[in-house]
């Protein structure tokens, strides 16, 4: 089968010839039709420090998916051919004590699908049954290939209450503006987001912004948007060092910030400022296992609509192409295609 597979360190990847997985007793094989590109993807790609740290290769990468089951193991149970199906990214090991307490998403022996077990940018794919998610009937594909994606977004978006809150988001890609979505659909009062790009603030309008700001070339602070107390919640979705310094600033005296981007390099930090102004921080990584997912139908069912995230699609042979098009950093999600399209 084809996939496209990190080979060992530096830049680069290879589209190649791989043999089919076999899925072991408790496994399930899939064959995929679609994929989405994140921002590990491209990580990967360019074979950077993290990377190159933290990659077991060779490797077939890739971990937003949608794809449909082809065969069960043995030891499988509620699950059959022919279903629609995502999955967990994160593997988890079932027996430390954040899983044993049902905390998965908390496990510090996780493996990442694509990272650590190879993943899914490949014609077919087996894992563990136990990480797949169903898919309910009438999820568009496009929106199914980025439910990994759309996790993030919601783990975010669900860290503080919402409603009547005023919101600002530094970062408008893909998981920034699906956050933006949720944080509308929630009732936020109000919502700014900043980015460098005018395309992907654009992407946040549709979302539901009220307000963007062009990184850089506009001030973030929270009096220059009319909220003269700052904001009461802030996502980072970026991980750009000064947007991240930026968002601290322009907070409310009480308030709080998820935390999802993750910057290249050390971001200097008043702790005292933090502490006088009683600003909560949480970080964020992955989803709830699997409360987020239930989150993301429940979401779903009540109308969110997600399309305006996806902007581009590629054939899965024209897999340099989507990927120069995601690493530009103007696009929404980037779906590659590994089956034709009806």
């Amino acid at each position: 089968m084809k996939a496209l597979v990190k080979r060992g360190p530096g830049e680069g990847l290879d589209y190649a010839d791989v043999p089919l997985p076999v899925p072991d007793r408790h496994d399930v094989l899939v064959r995929v039709l679609r994929t989405g590109i994140c921002g590990t993807d491209l990580h990967i790609f360019e074979g950077n420090a993290w990377a190159a740290r933290t990659v077991s290769t060779p490797r077939v990468i890739g971990h937003e998916f949608v794809g449909e089951i082809v065969e069960v193991g043995a030891g499988v149970g509620g699950l059959l051919p022919g279903q629609l199906v995502s999955a967990e990214g994160h593997l988890t090991c079932n027996s430390c004590v954040n899983c044993r307490a049902d905390r998965k998403h908390l496990c510090r022996a996780a493996e990442g699908l694509g990272v650590q077990r190879d993943g899914a940018f490949a014609e077919y794919l087996a894992l563990p049954a136990e990480s797949v998610w169903v898919h309910r009937p009438g999820v568009p594909l496009d929106v199914a290939a980025m439910f990994d994606a759309f996790g993030n977004a919601v783990h975010v978006a669900d860290t503080f209450p919402l409603r009547d809150r005023t919101v600002l988001v530094t970062g408008a890609g893909p998981i920034g503006a699906m956050a933006t979505a949720v944080a509308a659909h929630r009732g936020a009062r109000l919502i700014a987001v900043s980015d460098l790009s005018p395309s992907r603030l654009q992407l946040a309008r549709r979302a539901g912004a009220h307000l963007t700001v062009q990184a850089g070339q506009e001030p973030l602070e929270a009096a220059a948007l009319g909220q003269e107390q700052g904001f009461d919640v802030g996502f980072e979705m970026s991980g750009n060092p000064s947007a991240q310094s930026d968002l601290i600033a322009a907070m409310a005296h009480g308030g709080r910030i998820a935390v999802l981007g993750l910057p290249d390099e050390e971001v200097p930090t008043d702790w005292s400022d933090i502490s006088l102004r009683m600003l909560t921080i949480q970080g964020i990584s992955g989803r709830k296992v699997f409360d987020t997912w239930h989150t993301m139908n429940t979401l779903l069912d009540e109308g969110l609509d997600l399309s305006f995230a996806v902007t581009d699609h590629f054939d899965a042979r024209d897999w340099e192409k989507a990927f120069a098009t995601a690493a530009q950093g103007d696009s929404g999600k980037v779906i590659l295609d590994w089956a034709p399209r009806d």
